[in-house]
């Protein structure tokens, strides 16, 4: 068993298979947690994450579930608990995104969106919660988006959806804080994922341009900021949102 400050502790990643989600799978097991890496369809991307987890030196399964199912959601848990056992670590990831004007976002565009980002989100965290409470331990971490700190007028399903995640965070951190629950979320700016991919690169040189830093950031930023905060190093900590941005959203 590893010795770090997250040994002994297993941790579910919805969206694990690669991107922040793979980045936040590395870290926590090499902070000593075993780690369950859910994905939507990308299995192989998945076993590879699985298999990164496992070279870090913890226990790795890989569990497939549409997030936005509450029965996707409770069979994956079942399987989790079965392989490696009860969650006392949560990362929600898992998410899409789909760039959208106010005249192009349909109804199904704006369902689909708040199905999988923040329906998803709920129906994972109720799938576990219960047990962290029964056991007076546990760690959720959301990971919404800068998108819900101010106006996209582009992407309005998702900075929706992403505020919602911002919302139930601080109210369900209230609730059970007492039960030795804590809830905080991260919200990134832009990072160097295959979300990229849709962007201009005139978007992306205004993007860079408008930070400080300078730069776009990369997924390891992000999960050591999720490290941190799952960690008890962050143990005063709970119904934050915490941004990485590189200083283009600040907060308040």
């Amino acid at each position: 068993m590893s010795d770090g400050e997250l040994a002994g502790r297993v941790a579910l990643v919805t969206g694990g298979s690669r991107g922040i989600g793979r980045a936040c799978c590395e870290l926590i097991a090499a902070a000593g947690a075993d780690v369950a890496v859910n994905y939507q369809a990308n299995e192989s991307a998945a076993a590879e994450t699985a298999k990164l987890v496992e070279a870090a030196g913890a226990r790795a399964c890989a569990v497939q579930a549409d997030v936005s199912s509450a029965d996707d959601v409770s069979t994956m848990v079942e399987e989790v608990e079965q392989q490696l056992g009860p969650i006392d670590l949560l990362v929600n990831n898992a998410g899409i995104f789909v760039p959208a004007s106010h005249s192009e976002t349909t109804l199904e565009i704006w369902q689909r969106t708040i199905d999988v980002n923040l329906t998803g989100a709920y129906l994972v965290i109720w799938a576990v919660k219960q047990g962290m409470i029964e056991r007076r331990f546990g760690r959720i971490v959301n990971v919404t988006s800068v998108a819900a700190l101010r106006a996209r007028p582009i992407s309005i399903a998702y900075a929706a959806s992403k505020a919602g995640m911002v919302g139930l965070t601080k109210s369900l951190s209230e609730a059970i804080a007492a039960e030795n629950v804590r809830v905080n979320a991260v919200a990134p700016g832009l990072i160097e994922t295959e979300i990229l991919d849709g962007v201009s690169q005139d978007r992306l040189d205004a993007i860079i341009e408008a930070t400080p830093i300078q730069r776009i950031g990369r997924p390891k930023e992000i999960a050591e900021m999720v490290l941190f905060l799952l960690s008890e190093r962050s143990s005063f900590v709970t119904g934050q949102t915490m941004v990485a941005s590189g200083g283009r959203v600040l907060l308040p």
